[in-house]
């Protein structure tokens, strides 16, 4: 068993795929014509957005459905750089929102974390075991 890929349910596809680029420096990798399916180039596993309704449709249970309300919640996507200050400064310079800011953890490792527009936590951290 290995983890082929994440599908985070959003709002509009084509603009958090343009966030994410702007924010992150990452490049897309797919955008379906219709706008709502979008995968980006994060190495070996896939991230992908999809439209929220698009997800929602798969299922006719009431309890899976209803996590399609609201914001994303209960989870985070993590992104590793050599500069977290750095990448931690160009995510809010572009449109993220500002969660915590870069600190070193006691265990070496430096993260900062920062909201999307959709909502997303996403954590910047340095590779584990680097300050």
């Amino acid at each position: 068993m290995q983890l082929g890929y994440t599908i985070v349910y959003v709002d509009d596809v084509p603009a958090t795929i343009d966030n994410w680029e702007r924010a992150f420096g990452l490049e897309r990798k797919f955008l379906h014509p219709d706008g709502g399916y979008g995968e980006m180039d994060t190495g070996a596993t896939t991230l992908s957005f999809a439209e929220r309704e698009f997800g929602r449709g798969h299922f006719t249970d009431d309890v899976t459905r209803a996590m399609f309300d609201g914001g994303p919640a209960r989870f985070e996507i993590a992104l590793i750089t050599d500069d977290v200050a750095a990448a931690y400064a160009k995510a809010l310079a572009n449109g993220m929102t500002a969660v915590v800011a870069p600190s070193t953890k006691p265990w070496g490792q430096t993260v900062g974390w920062v909201r999307d527009p959709e909502g997303i936590l996403i954590e910047l951290a340095s590779p584990m075991g680097d300050g």
